[in-house]
C-alpha cells in the first residue's frame, strides 16, 4: 500500500493486495491469515465485518452503507494444493512479480478478484458516501465439498435479516484475452458412487464366478459412450466423465466380489437429478441382466443447473466490461460449478472474472494490468448500479 498525501487515506493497490493474499497459506480448509487480513483492511476503511465460523471454515461477510439498492461480490480465499513446489518457476506462495505477471497459487483463481473488488468497494464508499450498499461475501471453502463457505455465508445472513439485490461472483471468467466471456449460469453436476456386486471366484474358472470388474466395463463403456442431449438453447451438451474405477483386489488369479466407480455428469437444463438417476439405473439393469450382478447406485447432487436470463445486470457488467476493456463479453454458461449456484436461490447472480487459462495449473500467474483493469471494471458496476 502506499500513500497519496499526508490528508488522505492511503490509496489501496489491488496488486499488492493480491499479492499479499497469495503469500496467504489458505489451502481448503486452512485460513492462512487471507480472511483476517481481509476483515483488518475493511474494517479499518469503515466496513461492518462478521467472521463465520463454521465447520473449521472461516468466512467473512462485510457491509457498507444501509440504506438504498445492494450490491453483493462474492469470492473465495481458499486454493487448491500447489502440487511439487520444484515444479514452478517460483515459489508457489512467493507472490513473486515477474515480466509484468504476479505468479502464484490463487493468482487468477481467485485472490486477484477478491482484491479488485476489495479495493473497488472501498474506493466507492469513499468517494460517494450514503449512495446505497455494498456487501462482500467472502468463504475459505469452495475449492473442495463447499459445504461451510457460501452457504453458511448465506444460513447466517438469512437468520440477521441481511439481503443482497444482485450478485457478481469473481470467478475467472476469460479466456485467452481478458473481458471476453462473463458467466450467466452453470450446468449442474451429478455424482454417482456405482457399486457391482458379482460372485468371487479363481481367474482360471470364470464359468463358477460372476465378475463384477467385466460387468462395471461394460456398464461403463455404455454409460461413457452415450450421447444423453445435443445441448439447449441455453447450455451446451451435458457430458458424463468416469473418475474412478476400484476393487481392492491385490491378486492376480482372482475374480473379486465387487467392484466400485465413480461417475460425475455435468448436465444441462434437459435434466434433473431424478432424470439422471432413472438413466442410470436402466443402465445398471441391463448389466445386471446380462452378467448376473447386483447393482448400486448412490447418487449425490452437487449443484443444479442454473441461468440468469439477460436483462438489466447482465447488461449492466457487459457495459462496465466494454468500457474498459473494449470487448462485449460473450454470455456464457460452460465450465464446472461455482458458489454462483448457492447465491441462485438468494438474489440475481452473474460471474466476471480474469482470465483462467492457467488455474490449478503449475506456475498459476496473471497480468498485473488486468487486475487493475479488473478493479476499474467492478468500480464501474458499482457506479453503475449504485446510482
Amino acid at each position: 500500500m502506499h500513500g497519496s498525501g499526508s490528508a488522505m487515506k492511503p490509496v489501496i493497490d489491488p496488486v499488492e493486495l493480491t499479492a499479499a493474499l497469495v503469500r496467504c497459506r489458505s489451502v481448503t480448509p486452512e485460513e492462512g491469515g487471507a480472511i483476517t487480513l481481509l476483515q483488518d483492511l475493511l474494517s479499518a476503511n469503515g466496513f461492518d465485518c462478521t467472521r463465520i465460523e463454521r465447520g473449521g471454515i472461516s468466512n467473512l461477510f462485510a457491509r457498507w452503507g444501509n440504506s438504498g439498492r445492494t450490491f453483493g461480490f462474492n469470492g473465495h480465499t481458499d486454493v487448491v494444493p500447489p502440487g511439487n513446489p520444484d515444479d514452478w518457476t517460483f515459489d508457489p506462495f512467493g507472490a513473486v512479480i515477474d515480466d509484468g505477471l504476479l505468479w502464484g497459487r490463487g493468482a487468477a483463481d481467485m485472490k486477484s478478484a477478491v482484491a479488485a473488488f476489495t479495493v473497488a468497494a472501498i474506493e466507492f464508499s469513499r468517494q460517494f458516501p450514503g449512495r446505497g450498499s455494498i456487501v462482500l461475501t467472502i468463504t475459505g471453502d469452495e475449492e473442495k465439498d463447499a459445504r461451510d463457505g457460501t452457504a453458511a455465508i448465506l444460513d447466517w445472513m438469512d437468520g440477521n435479516d441481511q439481503r443482497m439485490d444482485v450478485c457478481l461472483v469473481g470467478e475467472p471468467t476469460s479466456r485467452g484475452e481478458f473481458g471476453n466471456a462473463m458467466k450467466i449460469g452453470r450446468r449442474g453436476s451429478f455424482l454417482a458412487a456405482i457399486r457391482l456386486d458379482g460372485v468371487q471366484g479363481h481367474s482360471a474358472y470364470p464359468e463358477l464366478a460372476r465378475n463384477p470388474v467385466a460387468a462395471m466395463a461394460r456398464l461403463i463403456d455404455r454409460i461413457a459412450s452415450a450421447s444423453i442431449d445435443s445441448g439447449t438453447d441455453e447450455f451446451d451438451p451435458s457430458c458424463v466423465s468416469v473418475v474412478t474405477i476400484e476393487t481392492g483386489n491385490p491378486a492376480s488369479n482372482v475374480i473379486p466380489a465387487s467392484c466400485e466407480s465413480t461417475v460425475n455428469i455435468r448436465f444441462n437444463d434437459a435434466h434433473d437429478r431424478g432424470s439422471l438417476m432413472a438413466w442410470l439405473q436402466s443402465e445398471a439393469v441391463a448389466v445386471e441382466q446380462e452378467f448376473g450382478v447386483r447393482a448400486s447406485i448412490s447418487p449425490t447432487l452437487t449443484g443444479d443447473c442454473f441461468v440468469t436470463r439477460p436483462g438489466p445486470l447482465t447488461d449492466l457488467v457487459a457495459g462496465a466490461v466494454e468500457a474498459q476493456t473494449g470487448r462485449r463479453p460473450e454470455l456464457s454458461t460452460s465450465g464446472g460449478t461455482s458458489d454462483a449456484r448457492f447465491i441462485r436461490s438468494h438474489c440475481p447472480v452473474v460471474e466476471f472474472g480474469l482470465v483462467g487459462d492457467t488455474i490449478h495449473q503449475v506456475d498459476e500467474r496473471v497480468s498485473l494490468d488486468e487486475i487493475v483493469a479488473l478493479k476499474e471494471v467492478y468500480f464501474g458496476i458499482l457506479d453503475g448500479y449504485l446510482d
